[in-house]
């Protein structure tokens, strides 16, 4: 039988993503994720405790996250853990986790996201890319008007966005 090997993870940028690229030009994206959980203790009090995930991107979706992400914003990571051992610069020898990403999803409501992102955005408040995604283009490469697509019709113009639950 297989092994599997898969992580998800909902939570909040600690920094602006790190875009650089190896030797043979593949890019990579680092940048961390902080996940939080509350919890009441025996006595009453709220507890909290914050995780923080290293978090890696590669080719399509390393450039998608280092265009759109920045720090503070929610985001779903979706990916597998790697565990490597390295040696530091007193000579001790370490383990890191990092979570290496194949699928990401920009969460939060159309506010909290670029205007550029209107556009491109499903019927939801969220982006969502993975490793087989093509990268968007930016604003400034975007023709004047969107492209066509089998939207539904509005019913009327008594509703606003103020009105939806979600």
């Amino acid at each position: 039988m297989a092994g599997l090997n898969k992580i998800q993870i909902i939570g909040n940028l600690g920094r602006d993503p790190e875009m650089r690229f190896t030797p043979q030009g593949t890019a990579v994206t680092t940048f961390s994720v902080a996940v939080s959980r509350r919890w009441a203790d025996r006595s009453g009090g709220e507890r909290e405790e914050t995780e923080w995930f290293r978090v890696e991107a590669w080719d399509k979706l390393a450039d998608i996250c280092n265009r759109y992400l920045t720090k503070g914003k929610q985001v779903y990571i979706e990916g597998r853990l790697r565990v490597r051992k390295y040696t530091d610069r007193d000579g001790i020898e370490r383990t890191a986790v990092e979570v290496i990403a194949n699928h990401m999803l920009m969460l939060g409501s159309k506010g909290d996201t670029p205007s550029y992102h209107d556009h491109d955005a499903p019927d939801g408040d969220y982006e969502e890319a993975d490793a087989s995604s093509p990268p968007r283009s930016s604003a400034s490469s975007r023709p004047s008007s969107p492209p066509a697509r089998n939207q539904p019709q509005p019913v009327g113009d008594d509703i606003s966005d103020d009105d939806i639950p979600f």
